[in-house]
């Protein structure tokens, strides 16, 4: 018997957003007139996006070494506007869970740097209200999934337990390091998937 579940954690990019990353560097590349092949390659291919999504580098260190290989500036803003440009909210799956009980706490963890967090609040407001402290970016807690102590760490930090934790991610190898840490946790795809890892956990 499965124990009861008082929190539940969501991955955000392919279950609460559908992000196209190919969108982004677009975005990026048009604000600054710059290659889109070259966003491309300073952003994934040198590595500094991981890095900033393990908390390796900090916000300002991140921007500074992304302008530094566009030679041109990328402000926030424009961080912030690519991203919101690439995401578009997954609005069945947002509904299953903002109908879910108050008794449920909600959390997310998104393996991103902090920025995420002001991208998340513009695109899911009253998720993000009703989640409040529980928005947590990967690059803020230093680490990545699917290492097992970065679920820990969120958990320390959420002040929940492993066991009565439901953690739902796109991707199951995110899936097996949180079952690593000790919480229950199921890949889901699209809202039907929710809905049925919802139920078969008890939450609706």
């Amino acid at each position: 018997m499965k124990p009861s579940i008082e929190l539940l954690l969501l991955d955000v990019d392919g279950v609460l957003l559908d992000y196209q990353r190919s969108v982004r560097v677009r975005h990026i590349a048009h604000g600054l007139c710059v290659d889109s092949a070259q966003v491309q390659q300073v952003l994934f291919e040198t590595g500094l996006e991981t890095r900033y999504d393990s908390g390796m580098t900090d916000t300002a260190a991140y921007l500074r070494a992304l302008s530094e290989g566009l030679q041109a500036e990328v402000s926030e803003a424009l961080w912030i506007q690519a991203r919101l440009a690439a995401s578009r909210p997954r609005a069945e799956v947002v509904q299953r869970i903002l109908a879910l009980s108050e008794s449920v706490r909600i959390g997310v963890l998104t393996n991103n740097g902090p920025l995420m967090a002001e991208v998340l609040r513009a695109l899911l407001p009253t998720l993000c209200h009703r989640v409040g402290e529980g928005l947590l970016c990967s690059g803020a807690l230093g680490g990545r999934k699917p290492d097992p102590a970065l679920y820990l760490r969120a958990l320390q930090r959420l002040q929940a337990a492993p066991s009565r934790t439901l953690f739902i991610d796109d991707l199951f190898t995110n899936v097996r390091g949180a079952r690593l840490a000790g919480l229950q946790a199921e890949t889901v795809r699209d809202g039907r998937g929710v809905g049925r890892v919802l139920k078969r956990y008890g939450l609706q």
